[in-house]
Protein backbone atom coordinates (compact mmCIF):
# COMPACT_ATOMS: atom_id res chain seq x y z
CA UNK A 1 0.00 0.00 0.00
CA UNK A 2 1.45 3.80 -0.47
CA UNK A 3 0.04 6.43 1.30
CA UNK A 4 0.34 10.18 -0.97
CA UNK A 5 -0.55 13.57 -0.84
CA UNK A 6 -2.07 14.44 -3.83
CA UNK A 7 -3.40 18.30 -5.04
CA UNK A 8 -6.36 18.78 -6.50
CA UNK A 9 -8.22 22.27 -7.11
CA UNK A 10 -8.65 24.24 -4.05
CA UNK A 11 -7.08 21.49 -1.59
CA UNK A 12 -4.15 19.00 -1.18
CA UNK A 13 -6.10 15.04 -0.38
CA UNK A 14 -4.23 12.19 1.49
CA UNK A 15 -4.94 8.83 -0.39
CA UNK A 16 -3.72 5.20 -0.02
CA UNK A 17 -3.83 3.04 -2.53
CA UNK A 18 -3.24 -0.98 -2.30
CA UNK A 19 -2.82 -3.35 -5.43
CA UNK A 20 -1.36 -2.93 -9.19
CA UNK A 21 -2.39 0.42 -10.88
CA UNK A 22 -2.89 -2.01 -13.68
CA UNK A 23 -5.91 -3.44 -12.16
CA UNK A 24 -9.40 -2.35 -12.28
CA UNK A 25 -9.85 0.59 -10.22
CA UNK A 26 -11.97 0.69 -7.00
CA UNK A 27 -12.51 4.73 -5.35
CA UNK A 28 -13.58 4.18 -2.01
CA UNK A 29 -15.24 7.68 -0.26
CA UNK A 30 -16.28 7.60 3.23
CA UNK A 31 -19.01 9.35 5.28
CA UNK A 32 -19.45 12.89 6.45
CA UNK A 33 -16.71 13.67 9.39
CA UNK A 34 -14.60 10.59 7.91
CA UNK A 35 -10.92 9.95 7.76
CA UNK A 36 -10.23 6.92 5.30
CA UNK A 37 -8.62 4.74 8.26
CA UNK A 38 -12.60 3.90 8.92
CA UNK A 39 -12.51 2.11 5.39
CA UNK A 40 -10.21 -0.86 6.94
CA UNK A 41 -6.86 -1.47 5.82
CA UNK A 42 -7.44 -5.32 5.75
CA UNK A 43 -11.18 -4.50 3.92
CA UNK A 44 -8.90 -2.70 1.21
CA UNK A 45 -6.43 -5.41 0.78
CA UNK A 46 -9.19 -8.34 0.73
CA UNK A 47 -10.60 -5.90 -2.43
CA UNK A 48 -7.41 -5.77 -3.52
CA UNK A 49 -6.37 -8.97 -3.67
CA UNK A 50 -9.24 -10.02 -5.94
CA UNK A 51 -11.70 -12.96 -6.72
CA UNK A 52 -8.87 -15.64 -6.65
CA UNK A 53 -5.13 -15.59 -6.67
CA UNK A 54 -5.36 -16.56 -10.13
CA UNK A 55 -8.08 -13.63 -11.07
CA UNK A 56 -7.50 -10.17 -11.38
CA UNK A 57 -7.00 -7.85 -8.24
CA UNK A 58 -8.35 -4.45 -7.77
CA UNK A 59 -6.54 -0.99 -7.46
CA UNK A 60 -8.23 -0.02 -4.32
CA UNK A 61 -7.79 3.71 -3.30
CA UNK A 62 -9.20 5.60 -0.47
CA UNK A 63 -9.10 9.38 0.80
CA UNK A 64 -9.20 11.64 3.77
CA UNK A 65 -12.04 14.17 2.77
CA UNK A 66 -10.76 17.77 3.44
CA UNK A 67 -10.66 18.58 7.42
CA UNK A 68 -10.09 15.24 7.86
CA UNK A 69 -6.65 12.76 8.78
CA UNK A 70 -3.94 14.46 6.86
CA UNK A 71 -5.89 16.26 4.40
CA UNK A 72 -5.95 19.94 3.82
CA UNK A 73 -7.54 21.22 6.97
CA UNK A 74 -9.01 24.67 7.84
CA UNK A 75 -9.94 25.78 11.12
CA UNK A 76 -12.67 24.47 13.22
CA UNK A 77 -15.60 26.44 12.02
CA UNK A 78 -14.24 28.48 9.00
CA UNK A 79 -14.34 25.73 6.00
CA UNK A 80 -12.95 27.26 2.91
CA UNK A 81 -14.57 24.91 0.66
CA UNK A 82 -18.22 24.49 -0.43
CA UNK A 83 -20.42 21.10 -0.58
CA UNK A 84 -19.83 21.12 -4.26
CA UNK A 85 -15.90 20.92 -3.34
CA UNK A 86 -16.20 17.84 -1.32
CA UNK A 87 -18.71 16.01 -3.92
CA UNK A 88 -16.45 16.72 -6.66
CA UNK A 89 -13.28 15.65 -5.22
CA UNK A 90 -13.29 12.17 -6.19
CA UNK A 91 -12.85 13.00 -10.11
CA UNK A 92 -10.30 15.62 -9.36
CA UNK A 93 -8.73 12.38 -7.91
CA UNK A 94 -9.17 10.18 -10.20
CA UNK A 95 -7.63 12.78 -12.47
CA UNK A 96 -4.79 13.67 -10.96
CA UNK A 97 -4.38 9.63 -10.53
CA UNK A 98 -4.91 9.70 -14.37
CA UNK A 99 -7.40 7.09 -14.45
CA UNK A 100 -10.49 7.48 -16.89
CA UNK A 101 -12.83 5.64 -15.02
CA UNK A 102 -13.30 4.04 -11.57
CA UNK A 103 -15.79 1.30 -9.85
CA UNK A 104 -17.28 3.50 -6.83
CA UNK A 105 -18.14 2.60 -3.66
CA UNK A 106 -19.29 5.27 -1.32
CA UNK A 107 -20.69 4.96 2.45
CA UNK A 108 -23.22 7.45 4.16
CA UNK A 109 -22.51 10.58 2.99
CA UNK A 110 -19.82 9.27 1.08
CA UNK A 111 -22.72 7.42 -1.13
CA UNK A 112 -24.64 10.41 -1.87
CA UNK A 113 -21.26 11.67 -3.52
CA UNK A 114 -21.39 8.48 -5.45
CA UNK A 115 -24.79 9.25 -6.55
CA UNK A 116 -23.92 12.39 -7.46
CA UNK A 117 -20.55 11.33 -9.51
CA UNK A 118 -22.23 8.75 -11.44
CA UNK A 119 -25.61 10.79 -12.50
CA UNK A 120 -23.11 14.04 -13.66
CA UNK A 121 -20.01 12.62 -14.37
CA UNK A 122 -21.11 8.88 -15.97
CA UNK A 123 -18.08 8.90 -18.09
CA UNK A 124 -16.15 8.28 -14.64
CA UNK A 125 -18.12 5.22 -13.06
CA UNK A 126 -17.83 1.90 -14.08
CA UNK A 127 -19.95 0.53 -11.27
CA UNK A 128 -21.31 2.09 -8.35
CA UNK A 129 -22.23 0.31 -4.57
CA UNK A 130 -24.15 2.32 -2.37
CA UNK A 131 -23.86 1.88 1.56
CA UNK A 132 -25.78 2.66 4.22
CA UNK A 133 -27.49 5.82 2.54
CA UNK A 134 -30.37 7.43 0.98
CA UNK A 135 -31.98 8.44 -2.66
CA UNK A 136 -30.05 11.86 -3.34
CA UNK A 137 -32.74 13.04 -6.48
CA UNK A 138 -36.05 12.18 -4.24
CA UNK A 139 -38.51 9.68 -3.97
CA UNK A 140 -41.00 8.27 -1.67
CA UNK A 141 -41.74 9.52 1.84
CA UNK A 142 -39.37 7.29 3.80
CA UNK A 143 -39.06 6.57 7.85
CA UNK A 144 -37.07 9.16 10.20
CA UNK A 145 -34.26 8.19 11.97
CA UNK A 146 -34.97 6.38 15.23
CA UNK A 147 -35.64 8.48 18.01
CA UNK A 148 -32.07 7.58 19.62
CA UNK A 149 -30.33 8.92 16.49
CA UNK A 150 -32.02 11.57 16.36
CA UNK A 151 -31.33 12.79 19.63
CA UNK A 152 -27.85 12.60 18.98
CA UNK A 153 -28.76 15.45 16.28
CA UNK A 154 -30.94 17.06 18.27
CA UNK A 155 -28.61 17.19 21.50
CA UNK A 156 -25.01 16.61 20.66
CA UNK A 157 -22.89 15.12 23.48
CA UNK A 158 -20.18 17.80 23.99
CA UNK A 159 -16.41 18.59 22.19
CA UNK A 160 -14.05 16.52 24.05
CA UNK A 161 -10.40 18.48 24.77
CA UNK A 162 -9.22 18.37 21.68
CA UNK A 163 -5.68 18.54 22.81
CA UNK A 164 -6.46 14.97 24.95
CA UNK A 165 -5.81 12.33 22.72
CA UNK A 166 -7.36 9.70 24.94
CA UNK A 167 -10.55 12.26 25.17
CA UNK A 168 -10.07 12.20 21.00
CA UNK A 169 -10.28 8.80 20.79
CA UNK A 170 -13.40 8.24 23.58
CA UNK A 171 -15.36 10.70 22.02
CA UNK A 172 -14.80 9.02 17.93
CA UNK A 173 -15.61 5.87 19.94
CA UNK A 174 -19.20 6.88 21.26
CA UNK A 175 -19.89 8.43 17.63
CA UNK A 176 -19.72 5.18 15.74
CA UNK A 177 -21.14 2.89 18.74
CA UNK A 178 -24.35 5.05 18.45
CA UNK A 179 -25.18 4.73 15.17
CA UNK A 180 -23.56 0.72 14.75
CA UNK A 181 -25.48 -2.32 14.82
CA UNK A 182 -25.69 -5.66 16.99
CA UNK A 183 -22.60 -6.71 15.35
CA UNK A 184 -20.37 -4.19 17.35
CA UNK A 185 -17.22 -4.86 17.51
CA UNK A 186 -15.75 -2.63 20.17
CA UNK A 187 -12.15 -3.70 19.91
CA UNK A 188 -11.41 -2.67 15.91
CA UNK A 189 -13.88 0.67 16.29
CA UNK A 190 -11.31 1.26 19.04
CA UNK A 191 -8.22 0.26 16.95
CA UNK A 192 -9.37 2.88 14.04
CA UNK A 193 -10.67 5.84 16.42
CA UNK A 194 -7.01 5.72 17.45
CA UNK A 195 -5.38 5.40 14.46
CA UNK A 196 -7.79 8.98 12.91
CA UNK A 197 -7.12 10.25 16.19
CA UNK A 198 -2.97 9.75 16.06
CA UNK A 199 -2.74 10.81 11.91
CA UNK A 200 -5.32 13.84 11.96
CA UNK A 201 -3.80 16.83 11.36
CA UNK A 202 -6.79 18.55 13.49
CA UNK A 203 -9.59 16.02 14.16
CA UNK A 204 -11.61 19.06 15.39
CA UNK A 205 -11.47 20.40 11.59
CA UNK A 206 -14.19 17.16 10.52
CA UNK A 207 -17.00 19.04 11.91
CA UNK A 208 -16.59 21.75 9.34
CA UNK A 209 -18.17 19.32 7.05
CA UNK A 210 -21.87 20.02 8.82
CA UNK A 211 -21.18 23.93 8.35
CA UNK A 212 -21.10 23.25 4.08
CA UNK A 213 -23.87 22.54 2.00
CA UNK A 214 -24.61 21.07 -1.55
CA UNK A 215 -26.85 20.81 -3.95
CA UNK A 216 -29.65 18.38 -5.98
CA UNK A 217 -27.20 16.74 -8.62
CA UNK A 218 -28.06 17.88 -12.22
CA UNK A 219 -30.33 14.93 -13.28
CA UNK A 220 -31.96 11.76 -11.97
CA UNK A 221 -31.13 7.90 -10.28
CA UNK A 222 -32.77 6.85 -13.02
CA UNK A 223 -30.30 7.93 -15.79
CA UNK A 224 -27.70 5.91 -13.95
CA UNK A 225 -27.06 3.53 -16.48
CA UNK A 226 -23.85 1.44 -14.74
CA UNK A 227 -24.35 -1.72 -12.76
CA UNK A 228 -25.47 -0.82 -9.28
CA UNK A 229 -25.19 -2.56 -6.08
CA UNK A 230 -26.92 -1.48 -2.77
CA UNK A 231 -25.62 -2.89 0.66
CA UNK A 232 -27.57 -1.84 3.51
CA UNK A 233 -27.97 -2.46 7.37
CA UNK A 234 -31.11 -4.33 8.86
CA UNK A 235 -30.61 -2.00 11.47
CA UNK A 236 -29.60 1.03 10.27
CA UNK A 237 -30.98 3.78 12.75
CA UNK A 238 -30.34 6.53 10.49
CA UNK A 239 -31.61 5.37 7.73
CA UNK A 240 -34.07 2.70 8.33
CA UNK A 241 -33.76 -0.30 5.40
CA UNK A 242 -36.39 1.37 3.75
CA UNK A 243 -34.09 3.85 2.25
CA UNK A 244 -31.86 1.17 0.85
CA UNK A 245 -35.07 -0.23 -1.31
CA UNK A 246 -36.08 2.98 -2.25
CA UNK A 247 -32.79 3.42 -3.80
CA UNK A 248 -32.30 0.19 -5.39
CA UNK A 249 -35.89 0.67 -6.80
CA UNK A 250 -34.94 3.92 -7.97
CA UNK A 251 -31.68 2.62 -10.12
CA UNK A 252 -32.57 0.36 -13.23
CA UNK A 253 -31.55 -2.83 -12.30
CA UNK A 254 -29.88 -1.82 -9.11
CA UNK A 255 -29.24 -5.36 -6.73
CA UNK A 256 -30.17 -5.10 -2.90
CA UNK A 257 -28.46 -6.46 -0.76
CA UNK A 258 -29.51 -6.17 3.32
CA UNK A 259 -26.54 -7.20 6.04
CA UNK A 260 -27.95 -8.29 9.01
CA UNK A 261 -26.29 -7.33 12.22
CA UNK A 262 -25.43 -4.07 10.67
CA UNK A 263 -26.42 -0.60 11.25
CA UNK A 264 -25.19 3.00 9.78
CA UNK A 265 -21.82 2.28 9.75
CA UNK A 266 -19.01 1.19 7.60
CA UNK A 267 -18.47 -2.35 6.95
CA UNK A 268 -17.95 -4.33 9.74
CA UNK A 269 -15.99 -7.54 9.45
CA UNK A 270 -18.97 -9.59 10.41
CA UNK A 271 -20.09 -8.42 7.34
CA UNK A 272 -16.78 -8.96 4.70
CA UNK A 273 -17.73 -12.54 3.62
CA UNK A 274 -20.87 -10.93 1.48
CA UNK A 275 -19.85 -7.25 1.02
CA UNK A 276 -16.21 -8.28 -0.55
CA UNK A 277 -17.80 -10.66 -2.54
CA UNK A 278 -20.51 -8.72 -3.81
CA UNK A 279 -18.17 -5.40 -4.61
CA UNK A 280 -15.93 -8.00 -6.47
CA UNK A 281 -18.11 -9.78 -8.49
CA UNK A 282 -19.58 -6.58 -9.74
CA UNK A 283 -16.27 -5.23 -10.36
CA UNK A 284 -15.16 -8.43 -12.34
CA UNK A 285 -14.00 -7.49 -15.37
CA UNK A 286 -16.75 -8.45 -17.92
CA UNK A 287 -18.89 -9.47 -15.39
CA UNK A 288 -22.64 -9.51 -15.87
CA UNK A 289 -25.02 -7.44 -14.50
CA UNK A 290 -26.66 -8.83 -11.18
CA UNK A 291 -30.22 -8.39 -9.64
CA UNK A 292 -31.88 -10.16 -6.83
CA UNK A 293 -34.10 -13.13 -7.36
CA UNK A 294 -37.07 -10.84 -7.68
CA UNK A 295 -35.62 -8.50 -10.11
CA UNK A 296 -33.94 -5.10 -10.04
CA UNK A 297 -34.13 -4.29 -5.97
CA UNK A 298 -34.96 -7.37 -4.84
CA UNK A 299 -33.49 -8.45 -1.17
CA UNK A 300 -30.98 -10.94 -1.40
CA UNK A 301 -28.38 -12.38 0.51
CA UNK A 302 -27.88 -11.07 3.76
CA UNK A 303 -24.49 -11.71 6.80
CA UNK A 304 -25.53 -12.31 10.51
CA UNK A 305 -22.73 -11.83 13.00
Amino acid sequence: MTETLLDVPGARLCAETFGDPADPAILLIGGIASAMDWWHEDFCQALAAGDSPSGPGRFVIRYDHRDTGRSRTDPPGAPSYTGDDLAEDPVRLLDTLGLGRAHVVGVSMGGGIAQQTAIEHPDRVATLTLMSTSPLTGGPDLPAPTAEARALFDDPPPDPDWSDLDAVVRHLVEGERAFAGPGYDAAATLETARRVAERSIDPAAASNHFLVEGRTPEGALADVAVPTLVLHGEADPMFPPEHGAALAAAVPGARLVLLSGVGHQYPPRIAWGVVVPEILALTAPGAAPRTGPGGAGAPTTTASP
